[in-house]
């Protein structure tokens, strides 16, 4: 495609932006391993500041072992665990927070100095000071989150995680769609409204797919029903409905089967999305575009399926939650292209229309 110079990009701008994005990116795969290894609730306080350090003798060990050995999850699930194993599962959630604060301050210093600078373009900064301000409420959601484990249950609350996850990959889409501005600075073309609505309706579709993947998380349903392409011998396995309305954010059963059939639906989607790029013929790579996210759809559904007739081992969970965040990624991208794209997308005749 061409690229859209304007007077107010700013490649290191943009540089920083997508390192913060990879950061991010990193994050989201260190919380699905975080999660696999039940390692979420073995930090048992919330301290932004002092939290940061480790335990450094043996005195500071036995004291947060002892915090967690208070918590329903090790009396239920983790009863007579050694404290070599739970350092084990420490590291693990100390590394997911560690890189919370690193996001944070390789986020916050450049945005400061940066705007000292006025290197930051205009029409940036606030779009720059909102995904600062999301960076921070990203760590009082994962306290709350982690916090609805500590006392009542054994886990963290299926749809806290699902708020966790969502929040996290707004701010990985919101880096990739500002750093994208600030490399090629800022265009007035428009796409027809059609083709726009189009891969808007797309990245809506994976980001909502990804939301039911934090639910089955939540609910630990990747590790039941793992016969495909029926669910133990049922098209949907018998639903336990006495939550009421919860069943759809608590039931094994319901929110796998939820998973699987938005992730049939988002197939059939984004693939006529790629077959109508090809038809019509779209300059500026956007069939390219196109097709990278069908193709980045069906891999991650084989990944999908892979992962839960192995029963979720830790390397194909990480590898599919990776997955899910570089569809997301592409699924962004593609709509940034659309949007800049100059007006006239198609070639002339009866098939230069939008969506």
């Amino acid at each position: 495609m061409k690229r859209f110079i304007g007077g107010d990009q700013n490649r290191a701008v943009a540089i920083w932006l997508f390192a913060c994005a990879a950061l991010v990116f990193a994050m989201v795969v260190v919380g699905g391993v975080t999660r696999l290894t039940g390692s979420g609730l073995s930090i048992t306080e919330w301290k932004p500041i002092m939290g940061a350090l480790p335990p450094m003798n043996a005195a500071d060990w036995h004291e947060a072992f002892e915090k967690y050995r208070a918590i329903p999850q090790y009396r239920e699930v983790n009863a007579g665990m050694s404290l070599d194993e739970f350092r084990g599962i420490f590291w693990w959630e100390w590394a997911h927070r560690f890189l919370g604060r690193l996001i944070g301050t390789a986020f916050a210093l450049p945005f400061f100095v940066f705007l000292i600078l006025r290197r930051i373009p205009r029409r940036l900064i606030v779009r720059c000071a909102v995904l600062l301000s999301l960076g921070g409420l990203q760590g009082l959601i994962g306290w709350w989150m982690v916090s609805s484990g500590l006392s009542e249950r054994v886990d963290v609350a299926p749809e806290r995680l699902a708020v966790h996850l969502g929040l996290a990959l707004l701010i990985f889409m919101g880096l990739i769609w500002t750093g994208l501005e600030a490399w090629n600075g800022e265009s007035h073309s428009r796409s027809p409204v059609g083709w726009s609505r189009g891969a808007a309706v797309l990245l809506a579709a994976v980001f909502v797919q990804c939301l039911l993947g934090g639910l089955v998380a939540g609910a630990k349903a990747g590790f039941v029903y793992t016969d495909w392409p029926l669910m133990n011998g049922a098209i949907l396995a018998p639903v336990d409905w006495g939550g009421g309305a919860l069943a759809f954010l608590h039931d094994q059963a319901l929110v796998q089967f939820n998973h699987r059939i938005w992730a049939y639906g988002l197939l059939i989607g984004g693939t006529a999305y790629a077959v109508q790029a090809w038809r019509w013929r779209l300059a500026e790579g956007l069939g390219a575009a196109a097709f990278a996210v069908a193709a980045a759809l069906w891999l991650q559904a084989l990944l999908g399926i892979a992962t839960l007739m192995n029963a979720t081992p830790l390397w194909l969970g990480a590898l599919h939650q990776a997955g899910a965040a570089l569809v997301l990624a592409a699924a962004t991208i593609n709509l940034w292209m659309v949007r800049r794209s100059q007006a006239r997308l198609f070639t002339s005749g009866p098939r230069s229309r939008g969506l």
